[in-house]
């Protein structure tokens, strides 16, 4: 299978090219080379510059729904047609949210002086339908990567998204070091940190709790089958890290939000509220933590869900040893779950509070921000499944055989 390896792998850098390239399209209408004050910041102003946050932010936003509204969870696990339907729904979701968020930036860019050739006239317009348009090109570009490619292409184009900026931003730290703005002992520190965090998160990620089974003997159609053991494995972060960290923030601001515009946004106690939920400040790294680790239990429930599992096993004949089907099963998984979730909630809880902590002792680089623990994950992660899915094309014979 190494032809066919090869071309996954040649479609994949393709299509990351491509995504690239249109990154460096800019908006049109826009007077760059005339507005150098904030050159930088326009320059990222591209067809792509919402990126794949509206699709991500309207797929968390249907996932959260599926797991408090029993109906629409039904639907997901009713098979490809109910798949089907909440993808439209994910879809329709995300171009309103693009479209929101690509009207406003169009609208604030027209205030600028000098900066749009023609601000009365279809600026607005076309620059939303050109940021929306590039949303959905993310999208159609991440699912030709994760059919046709190699590795899960959303991950992937958020992976390039983090990957591109560390050349600069290493750059940007020698700099300072050069010029004395910071210590070289913090630099190497920052390494060593950075070196150790990423094996945590391959060994983490790596980790599953297996939970020994064994199956009877039974009989399918001509052929009947022995008895067997097997395992049930459980991995140590079942959650994840996009929806208990985005979500997490959400818990508070958006009661805040919502103070600040019935009482205003100068009111003292709003004003304050807002000054101890900064980031990096005590009370948000405290709210904050409690809800990721909170989060990561209630997903972990949606994600395993020890009744399906028990009715699966039963119904297969599987039984774990020393514990009686049915309900007890159930229990007994459920037990096991929310040990190892503690374990996965913690790490998640810390990963996120890495550059929340460098902000509060100060001794963060110009990076901290950019690239923190969520950064890493997904990374890492990324490069993980990769490997994964090289190894069983390579194993693979035509015809999806293992050799």
């Amino acid at each position: 299978m190494r032809r066919e390896l090869a071309r996954r792998i040649a479609f994949t850098i393709g299509a990351l090219l491509l995504f690239r390239l249109g990154t460096q399209i800019p908006v049109a209408g826009l007077n760059v080379p005339s507005y150098s004050p904030m050159l930088d910041f326009i320059s990222r102003l591209s067809i792509f510059a919402l990126g794949l946050i509206p699709y991500l932010t309207a797929a968390i936003l249907i996932r959260l729904l599926s797991v408090a509204w029993r109906g629409l969870n039904s639907l997901e696990r009713s098979g490809e047609g109910g798949r089907r339907k909440l993808a439209r729904a994910t879809l329709g979701l995300t171009l309103g949210l693009a479209a929101f968020q690509a009207y406003g930036i169009a609208s604030a860019l027209t205030s600028i002086p000098g900066l749009v050739r023609d601000p009365d006239g279809w600026f607005v317009m076309t620059a939303t339908a050109s940021m929306v348009g590039g949303v959905f090109v993310l999208v159609w570009l991440s699912e030709q990567i994760t059919r046709h490619g190699i590795g899960n292409g959303l991950a992937l184009i958020l992976s390039v998204s983090f990957i591109v900026a560390i050349p600069q931003n290493v750059v940007g730290i020698l700099d300072l070091v050069q010029s004395g703005a910071i210590s070289g002992n913090l630099v190497l520190g920052h390494a060593v940190f950075w070196i150790i965090t990423i094996a945590v998160i391959v060994l983490v990620e790596g980790a599953r709790r297996n939970v020994r089974v064994e199956f009877g003997a039974r009989g399918v159609g001509h052929r009947q089958l022995p008895a067997r053991d097997a395992v049930l494995p459980i991995k140590l972060n079942s959650a994840g890290y996009l929806i208990p960290v985005t979500v997490a923030p959400w818990i508070f601001f958006l009661p805040l939000a919502f103070a600040g515009f019935i009482l205003g946004g100068d009111h003292p106690l709003v004003a304050a509220a807002y000054r101890h939920l900064q980031l990096g400040q005590p009370a948000h790294m405290i709210l904050v933590s409690i809800a990721v680790f909170v989060l990561a239990f209630i997903y972990t429930a949606y994600v395993v869900d020890p009744e399906d599992t028990a009715k699966s096993l039963a119904q297969h004949d599987g039984t774990i040893p020393g514990v009686a089907p049915g309900e007890a099963t159930a229990d007994h998984l459920d037990r096991v779950v929310s040990l190892t979730t503690v374990v996965g909630a913690v790490y998640l809880t810390v990963l996120q509070l890495i550059p929340e902590v460098f902000e509060l002792y100060g001794i963060g680089l110009p990076y901290s921000m950019i690239i923190n623990g969520g950064g890493a994950l997904v990374v890492v992660c990324t490069a993980l499944d990769i490997k994964t899915q090289v190894r069983d094309v390579s194993l693979t014979n035509p015809g999806g055989v293992r050799r």
